[in-house]
């Protein structure tokens, strides 16, 4: 066996030298704001898990210029933006505008020139206030709400329906993360999912209803999501997470609202790091979530979800939704459809895999997809039933 393997490395290596190859991309920054004087900027992207505080540009006063050299990287596509440090001082068009993912596609070494226009933070204080797109039908529940699994709060948004107010009706919950995301662009950093604007579009054209519950991401997100420890990113909190949602926050939800709190009436979703906690939820409490949205999952940060789905997914049912975009990574979409292989051989549940060829890692992606996430979640071989 030895001998079979280490032949078959020496023929791969021979015939296909790229799959080993790595390379590295020089990035300058020229162009930039000069309202924060002695702040360094930094590079958050595919390649670091977004970490917006991880990778630092360093100023080079004979160009004139932020510069940085990412190395060791195999052929791949990747994408990126640069912060001051944090999700709320990303760089921004001019009027405080998002922006989308700077994108390489990788295939020798690289040199990339880029210019940042504005910074988030930089917006007139006035247009912040103002700038909210969130319906009336969504409000801030907490902006401090205890986890005392992970001794840390959080913001904690929801949607209720139109009707709820006036009516005994019970509904299905929805609960998603990154929940600065989902609303209102003021809250977000890089745009929003519209999860307001959709439903209110759905409901109203007699679409099934249901409450949504966002739960902002913390300092911590990358570890929060994870329910792994990784050798770059640290200790993964993942089970303590998922011990708040199904422990804390869910008991509270169901005790406080109208709420049909069977299995088969509440779903979890998110993406990126949100993708993979919402697929880990579905086979690590399989009695609390029936369906899962899994967008664009960071299954390579995960590598022993493999196994574990393999002997997790025995016997599980419920409904999953995998997306993937194929400009996000070269991994990407073979990751998301080795999990959905193993979870459809292995168990009962019903899986739906949607594959956008031009897909990216971004809000835009997610939002362009959600609608047709939820109306498979809530129509399609439905099992939520809307109480009276």
């Amino acid at each position: 066996m030895k001998l079979k393997f280490s032949l078959a490395f020496f023929i791969a290596a021979l015939f296909c030298p790229s799959l080993f190859a790595q390379y590295k991309i020089n990035i300058s920054v020229k162009d930039f704001p000069a309202s924060h004087p002695g702040e360094k900027i930094f590079i958050a992207g595919s390649f670091n898990g977004w970490d917006p505080a991880q990778n630092p540009l360093q100023y080079n006063s004979g160009n004139k210029s932020w510069e940085v050299q990412l190395k060791d990287l195999k052929p791949d596509v990747y994408e990126f933006k640069f912060t001051r440090g944090s999700w709320d001082k990303v760089q921004s068009t001019v009027s405080g505008g998002d922006v989308q993912n700077n994108l390489v596609k990788l295939s020798s070494d690289t040199a990339l020139q880029f210019s940042i226009n504005g910074w988030k933070d930089d917006v007139d204080s006035v247009r912040r206030v103002n700038y909210h797109t969130a319906s009336v039908h969504v409000k801030v529940l907490d902006t401090a709400f205890k986890i005392p699994q992970l001794n840390s709060t959080r913001r904690i948004w929801i949607y209720l329906p139109e009707g709820y107010a006036n009516s005994s009706r019970k509904y299905p919950v929805l609960y998603m993360h990154d929940g600065q995301n989902l609303f209102d662009e003021a809250a977000s950093a890089y745009g929003e999912w519209g999860v307001d604007e959709c439903l209110d579009s759905l409901i109203a054209k007699g679409k099934p209803a249901s409450i949504v519950v966002g739960i902002d991401n913390g300092a911590e997100r990358i570890n929060e999501y994870n329910p792994y420890d990784h050798e770059k990113y640290g200790k993964g909190k993942g089970d303590l997470y998922l011990k708040f949602l199904t422990e804390t926050l869910k008991p509270f939800i169901d005790k406080h609202y109208r709420t049909l709190s069977s299995k088969e009436n509440t779903a979890i979703a998110g993406s990126s790091m949100g993708g993979l906690i919402s697929y880990y939820a579905m086979l690590k409490y399989p009695a609390v979530f029936g369906k899962a949205g899994v967008f664009s999952p960071a299954f390579w940060t995960a590598p022993l979800l493999n196994a574990y789905a393999d002997s997790a997914t025995m016997g599980l049912s419920g409904k999953i939704f995998f997306y993937a975009g194929s400009l996000e990574s070269e991994s990407m979409v073979p990751d998301l459809q080795k999990i959905a292989d193993i979870t459809g051989a292995n168990s009962k549940t019903t899986i739906y895999t949607l594959t956008d060829p031009d897909g990216r890692h971004n809000e835009a992606a997610w939002r362009k997809w959600f609608p047709q996430f939820y109306l498979w979640m809530m129509t399609e071989g439905n099992n939520f039933v809307v109480g009276q």
